[in-house]
């Protein structure tokens, strides 16, 4: 009996921890789901310089805009599948006014337009302004596929990689930002990169895993005492 109390209090007590601990994740999720929706539905600030890439971390999601000029000729396509189907990201990077430069995402492209010439109206040439979120960098790759920088195949948009990549750190020595900017929906000639797919949403089924670790610490404790009862019970007829 005492080995059966033993065995049901310790189970009790670990599926009980993993409730708590799913109610403190669940916490957590509702202020960062509060924190994002306030910083996507806020006006735009600048985006931030080399002076504040050591706290950019905590930066995601904010709405941001930064004016310069593209590096066409450094586009880089990562996969992507988005709302409208399977295809490409289209990442150029701008070389800001202030002088760093900066990653943008200026959309995704169908396979059919993934060549830049078939969307040559479509590259702005002098100043521009640029507003959207800001997003930390993806390393390493996508799903069970890893990028291959020598062969231009990207299944992230990892920023160090992409950047050493077209020699960006070359062209800007510490002046890269560890970041990218997914670039709100703006109107291109040839409807083509479309801009403005950021999904913004978190899975939220802590409640729900909560109540069920709560639930088998319950069935653990009752389930124990209806053994100790039949144990009891079988003492008392063999007696």
């Amino acid at each position: 009996m005492l080995v059966i109390l033993t065995l049901a209090l310790a189970g009790a007590l670990g599926f009980g921890a993993l409730g708590v601990w799913q109610i403190r994740r669940m916490t957590w999720k509702h202020e960062l789901i509060a924190r994002v929706e306030s910083r996507v539905n806020a006006a735009p600030v600048a985006a931030p310089g080399p002076g504040a890439w050591a706290n950019v971390a905590g930066e995601e999601y904010r709405r941001v805009r930064v004016a310069g000029q593209y590096l066409h000729d450094r586009e880089t396509l990562t996969q992507a599948v988005t709302r409208l189907g399977g295809g490409f990201w289209v990442m150029t990077p701008l070389r800001a006014d202030a002088g760093f430069i900066v990653l943008v995402n200026r959309g995704f492209v169908p396979p059919e337009r993934r060549a830049q010439a078939a969307r040559q109206e479509s590259l702005p040439g002098g100043r521009v302004e640029v507003t959207g979120l800001l997003r930390l960098t993806e390393p390493g790759g996508g799903f069970l596929r890893h990028n291959d920088p020598a062969a231009d195949r990207w299944y992230s948009r990892d920023v160090a990689a992409i950047a050493r990549r077209q020699g960006l750190d070359r062209m800007a020595p510490g002046a890269v930002a560890p970041y990218f900017i997914d670039a709100g929906y703006v109107p291109n000639p040839g409807g083509y990169p479309v801009g403005g797919l950021t999904v913004v949403r978190f899975s939220d089924n802590h409640l729900v895993y909560a109540v069920t670790w709560f639930a088998l610490a319950l069935m653990t404790v009752a389930a124990a005492l209806f053994m100790i009862s039949l144990e009891g019970r079988d003492a008392g007829e063999s007696s």
